[in-house]
């Protein structure tokens, strides 16, 4: 009798790892097949989980994800904004706290564990992707033209008017999507003008006000480069400004690291490279290096365990090796990642050897209050580039919106 009674004791284990499917939540809707590859890696090491990658349009995100918290649809993994935006799911309670994930305090560093933890350290994410900020370029027409790459802003602006004066748009970027001169003209210009991370943390501790001259010189920037501008820029999209860079119509587009899968997919007819934004003569170069992706757990789960063994494997140099090489410009943020094979994912990484890097001026703090910096820096940025203000008011402007609920900003400069 014995034998038999135990049958069913030993068949627990098998009930236990009972097929689990698991669905994740993204802003990267152009990765569904990178990203199932990766998740393929995933579920041959663990049959019973499967997991559904699920992405929305990158400005619908935060949205659609706070919708789906509050009624209760919301996926079982989800991608993680940096800094406040997650934090305050986390507050909120959308999030599992993950201080006890085998693998996360060993493979990541403070800095990168800090933009999806607590104040006090308690961590909800673990650490995914890190993006880079420069300016992609057409070689062969540089080459044709006999341009350098440049090395200062106004040697920047030099091959700009050479390139206008040679019949071709000097730069792709426009203001038809809001958040691109947001996040890949004005906060990746913007650590050369002000000073990078030291800058930076200047205005958020109040030792500078936001329309100081270094702002200023930011804005001023931004209105240096807007003659060089599609026509009709404002109406063009994300998409529109690709497509005049990749059809060879213009010579230059601020961008990511994120395009490169793009732009390597629609394969143009010419060589192309990228250089990082030159930093004003006689100041320090900076790059924006943007800690971007973290992955956390919905507390609403009912497949919290199959999550949590999904993020323990995120935590592997296995994983990092597969995301940086499947998405190519989406850098991992593993201490333990293996070198990239992608030759263009490894020039922007280059640009981190003797600059200073920071994230995205606006994230870590800027966003906690109404009207946030993102949104000021962004609107500033458009009406300079529409000739709606100056580069002194878009400052101003910068500093009295913050000033209306950030304490460093009602007292900067005393």
């Amino acid at each position: 009798e014995e034998p038999a009674a135990e049958e069913p004791a030993e068949e627990e284990p098998a009930a236990e790892a009972e097929a689990v499917t698991l669905t994740m939540g993204s802003w990267r809707v152009d990765d569904v097949e990178q990203m199932n590859r990766i998740l393929d890696a995933f579920s041959a090491q663990h049959p019973n989980i499967t997991i559904e990658f699920d992405p929305t349009n990158p400005p619908e995100y935060n949205a659609a994800l706070r919708t789906q918290l509050e009624a209760g649809t919301a996926p079982d993994l989800f991608y993680l904004r940096s800094f406040a935006t997650s934090r305050q799911l986390f507050e909120e309670g959308f999030l599992v706290p993950l201080d006890d994930l085998p693998g996360l305090a060993e493979n990541f560093s403070e800095a990168s564990l800090a933009a999806w933890s607590t104040e006090d350290g308690t961590p909800y994410g673990v650490p995914m992707i890190a993006v880079s900020h420069g300016i992609y370029y057409n070689q062969d027409l540089f080459d044709e033209l006999g341009l350098e790459v440049p090395q200062t802003w106004d040697e920047l602006l030099t091959v700009a008017q050479a390139i206008q004066d040679a019949g071709y748009r000097p730069f792709a970027n426009a203001s038809g999507d809001e958040w691109t001169i947001a996040e890949i003209v004005f906060m990746n210009i913007a650590p050369n003008f002000i000073g990078g991370r030291e800058g930076r943390l200047a205005y958020l501790n109040g030792e500078r006000c936001f329309n100081d001259e270094n702002v200023v010189a930011a804005f001023q920037a931004v209105q240096d480069i807007a003659p060089y501008l599609p026509e009709g820029q404002e109406a063009l999209t994300y998409y529109d400004s690709q497509q005049l860079f990749l059809l060879g119509e213009a010579a230059m587009w601020f961008g990511g690291s994120w395009d490169i899968p793009f732009f390597e997919s629609e394969a143009p007819d010419f060589a192309w490279s990228i250089f990082p934004v030159p930093p004003p003569e006689g100041k320090d170069p900076h790059v924006t290096f943007h800690l971007d992706a973290g992955m956390g757990i919905n507390a609403a789960s009912e497949n919290q365990e199959a999550a949590r063994t999904f993020l323990e494997w995120m935590t592997t140099p296995e994983f990092a090796e597969l995301l940086g090489n499947e998405l190519p410009g989406f850098f991992p943020i593993n201490e333990q990642a293996p070198p990239l094979e992608n030759e263009h994912a490894a020039t922007f990484l280059s640009f981190n050897e003797g600059r200073g890097t920071d994230v995205r001026w606006a994230w870590p703090v800027l966003l906690g209050g109404s009207p946030d910096g993102y949104t000021l820096m962004q609107n500033g940025a458009i009406a300079v580039i529409n000739g709606e203000m100056t580069p002194q008011e878009a400052a101003d402007a910068l500093q009295e919106g913050l000033a209306q609920w950030y304490e460093p900003a009602q007292t900067c400069g005393e």
